[in-house]
């Protein structure tokens, strides 16, 4: 199980798979590790892939939205390049990040201090359903025909059990 994170650039999605998913709290510097491009269509699948093909599993649009370099750069020369400051105004991730590349494929994916930084909230918890359908990754395995019990193991406790997910409380 891991989220996948995509950029268009140069009429490809460059893509990364992050283990434990982005985080909002700008001390957390999350593994992305760097795989193949992937063609533009990837960006609206949501369902099933037969197991034994690439990518095989269960799919979800976690997020969606666009975004733009921090600086007046051709983006995939700054991607070749090694790092990337950029910003994202998606439905779930807005504000500044950072990509950086340590090597052999392996990236950091960090959140930029903003108004969008929240030490205290594990957006992958508090926020687990489909920006496109609202179903639960367990869900979308149902109707795909997918691989269930494996598809629930990506939902968080909380969203099996219909428990509500932990939420930071208001600061007085």
């Amino acid at each position: 199980m891991h989220y996948d994170f995509r950029l268009e650039a140069g009429g490809t999605l460059r893509s990364w798979a992050v283990p434990k998913g982005p985080s909002l709290d700008p001390k957390q510097r999350r593994l992305a590790m760097e795989v193949e491009d992937h063609p533009l269509e990837y960006a609206s699948f949501e369902g099933t892939i037969p197991e034994g093909e690439y990518g095989g599993g269960t799919v979800m649009l976690w997020d969606e939205g666009v975004w733009t370099p921090m600086e007046d750069v051709d983006p995939a020369k700054a991607l070749d390049s090694g790092e990337i400051r950029f910003l994202l105004d998606g439905k779930k991730l807005k504000g500044s990040w950072t990509l950086v590349s340590t090597g052999d494929r392996k990236w950091l994916l960090m959140k930029r201090r903003d108004e969008y930084a929240d030490a205290y909230v594990d957006i992958t918890l508090s926020e687990p359903r489909s920006v496109r359908t609202n179903r639960l990754l367990v869900d979308i395995a149902k109707a795909g025909g997918g691989d269930v019990e494996k598809a629930a193991t990506g939902d968080p406790p909380s969203a099996r059990t219909g428990s509500p997910a932990p939420r930071r409380a208001a600061a007085k």
